[in-house]
């Protein structure tokens, strides 16, 4: 037998608590052998290896599709960089382009009618209710107000986008005065930020929607376009985003790196949050705001819009990025960069979520229309039973 591995590590390497290694054990997934004080389990090394190995395994089709593509530390939407396009194309237009393939500003309608319906509907939300919560009400109640929510043509989906996303900023509670014939980023910042607009924030804000609005298969787009393969409609297919995007490893990360930054921020020794914070992850190393498996030489969205933010909260995140990059290696990744801007701006700490949410919509619907053009239903992995015999 190899080296041996305790159940603590074996749980830190797969990334889940004790309870559910003893699980696996109890399934027939892990073999254990107990400890020679008889007090816990040791773990073959290349038995946990196999594990993992075969967790990563996946049944669901390989997936072609034109949207998005990394490659060499680069981010490219339709063959395009896209560290480039945050410096000289709106949201507005390259939403266009990831839906139609050629970019172009046209301003988002603002349905009056449906920005009150949305308003009203999510006014008796709770005040703990996050931004998030409240454009996941905002996209039902806007489904459940269209009947032609099921015309999944080309143009109808793109019609659809612009009027959701234009829906789901407008009626998010304002924060600061907005003016009429704002563009989306303008509109956006009305309400997440109490500070006046200025040209640099509006333009930094734009950015960020822009270098947020798709990321290949990441976990929510799958979520994504499972449900357009099954015929869903452009809304459902946003909430099931949505919905994945809800987990704090996925779209919430921003608001675990806000929190950093603005500890690091107001204590006297930014170092020493970091230091804290990599005592906590242990020998994982994870610390809210660093390292990307798909950029390990630096996330150039990060950089991208860590260009774009001025003052105290760029300095401390670069100071912070500084400490990572010598002791561990590690890079800072967008939402570090999310928090630099949000903090700079005073806006709440699940503003990084709601810029996320916002700009990733235009990714899915993006997807969307690859799965509508698609065999439907093509999605059915099937599981590995581990259970209980059959009696």
């Amino acid at each position: 037998m190899g080296s041996l591995l305790t159940t603590d590590e074996v749980a830190e390497r797969l990334g889940v608590k004790a309870a559910t290694v003893y699980a696996y054990v109890s399934r027939g997934l892990l073999r254990s052998r107990r400890n020679a004080d008889g007090k816990g389990s040791l773990f073959d090394r290349a038995d946990v290896d196999a594990f993992v190995a075969g967790r990563r395994r996946t049944t669901t089709p390989a997936i072609r599709t034109g949207i998005t593509l990394i490659r060499d530390g680069a981010l490219f939407y339709r063959g395009r960089d896209v560290t480039g396009l945050a410096g000289t194309e709106s949201f507005e237009s390259v939403a266009t382009l990831l839906w139609t393939g050629e970019p172009g500003h046209e301003a988002f309608p603002v349905d009056p009618e449906l920005v009150d319906l949305a308003t009203r509907v999510t006014r008796p939300l709770p005040a703990t209710a996050r931004l998030a919560d409240r454009l996941r009400v905002t996209v039902a109640a806007v489904a459940a107000a269209d009947p032609l929510r099921f015309d999944t043509t080309s143009a109808a989906v793109v019609a659809t986008g612009r009027q959701l996303l234009s829906t789901m900023v407008h009626a998010l509670p304002q924060r600061s005065p907005a003016t009429e014939g704002d563009s989306l980023a303008a509109a956006l910042w009305h309400r997440l930020s109490p500070q006046p607009p200025t040209p640099e924030g509006i333009r930094a804000l734009d950015a960020a929607l822009v270098l947020l609005a798709d990321h290949d298969l990441a976990a929510s787009t799958l979520a994504a376009r499972v449900a357009a393969s099954t015929r869903a409609h452009p809304y459902a297919v946003v909430s099931a985003g949505l919905a994945a995007l809800d987990g704090p490893l996925h779209g919430a990360a921003s608001s675990l790196a806000h929190t950093l930054l603005a500890e690091a921020m107001s204590g006297p020794d930014p170092v020493a949050i970091v230091s804290e914070r990599l005592r906590a992850a242990g020998t994982s190393g994870t610390v809210p705001g660093f390292g990307h498996p798909l950029y390990p030489d630096g996330d150039p969205r990060a950089t991208t819009l860590l260009a774009l933010v001025d003052g105290p909260a760029r300095r401390v995140a670069e100071q912070l990025g500084a400490v990572m990059r010598t002791r561990s290696g590690v890079l800072p990744n967008v939402d570090l960069a999310l928090a630099a801007l949000t903090l700079r701006h005073d806006m709440p700490a699940d503003a990084g979520e709601a810029i996320f949410a916002v700009a990733r919509t235009a990714g899915w619907l993006a997807h969307a229309l690859e799965e509508y053009a698609a065999r439907p239903l093509r999605y059915r992995p099937s599981g590995r039973y581990a259970g209980e015999s059959p009696t």
